[in-house]
């Protein structure tokens, strides 16, 4: 009786896509848009993959965008910026810290003379703090991920609705961690998770306007921040996915773009998990 070899387990191969190699198709021609965290954290700087903020901005610019990148470090939003101009496109930087109200004031007034104006706007940002489970959750870790991850959102919207133009998109990245429990944060996993109901209100409000807001909610990605994020919980490089490996920085932004472009001019209020299935079939 002949034995069954075990079956190898499948591992999505890399498209063009997804390692930032496809050809533009200016999708975004024209377009004005911010992106909020469009630098990257370096942790090993001669092997760091693109991270989400850096490959929106890099991809916006290649579809024919003109990108504001906005970062606490200003340094790394400028090194997005280098890149974008290295293959002949339009970007600035500025420097944001938006746990500070009067940055984001500022933020939104430097985009708005820079740009001639807004109409996309992503904002890419996010801390987890703190030790594992409730019992290593304190109070001061509670307010600073809620201060960086939900008020700060909330304050740009605030600051930015008013004056963006007529039919524009707004994305939240947020993660599926705010659909299930997963990264043993609880402010993380809780600030995720209303980050969807700050987007329903100012996908309403925008709505007047024809402005629509949506989340991209990415899985287990391959950046330096999801890097790091292992080093602290080594479990995390080992959770399993359907697709066999995690996704990388320019998957992620091809659902931004998608959320950016007219493609999805009448999608409006939703999330998108980017997860190789994990929310729905795990």
């Amino acid at each position: 009786m002949s034995e069954t070899a075990p079956q190898e387990k499948y591992v999505r191969p890399l498209s063009a896509e997804s390692t930032g190699q496809a050809p533009g198709r200016n999708r975004l021609k024209g377009r004005k848009i911010l992106v909020v965290g469009g630098g990257q954290r370096i942790v090993d700087a001669t092997t760091d993959p693109v991270g989400n903020g850096r490959a929106m901005s890099l991809l916006f610019a290649h579809e024919g965008a003109n990108v504001a990148v906005a970062d606490m470090n200003l340094e790394s939003a400028a090194e997005t910026v280098n890149i974008i101009e290295s293959e002949g496109g339009k970007a600035f930087a500025i420097r944001a810290d938006i746990s500070n109200p009067g940055d984001i004031s500022e933020m939104i007034t430097v985009a708005i003379e820079k740009l001639g104006g807004i109409d996309g706007l992503v904002l890419n940002v996010g801390v987890g703090v703190g030790a594992l489970g409730l019992e290593g959750a304190n109070a001061d870790d509670w307010d600073k991920a809620l201060a960086i991850n939900l008020r700060g959102p909330m304050l740009i919207c605030k600051e930015a609705l008013p004056k963006l133009a007529e039919g524009s998109s707004i994305i939240f990245i947020s993660s599926i961690a705010g659909l299930v429990a997963g990264s043993r944060l609880p402010s993380y996993d809780a600030s995720k998770a209303a980050l969807g109901g700050l987007m329903r209100h100012v996908a309403l409000e925008g709505s007047r306007r024809g402005i629509r807001a949506n989340i991209v909610a990415p899985g287990l990605v391959d950046t330096p921040l999801g890097r790091l994020a292992t080093q602290g919980r080594p479990s995390r490089g080992r959770s399993p996915t359907p697709f066999g490996r995690q996704a990388t920085g320019w998957e992620i932004a091809y659902a931004a773009l998608f959320f950016m472009s007219d493609e999805s001019v009448y999608v409006n209020a939703q999330i998108l998990a980017v997860d190789s299935g994990i929310t729905g079939i795990s």
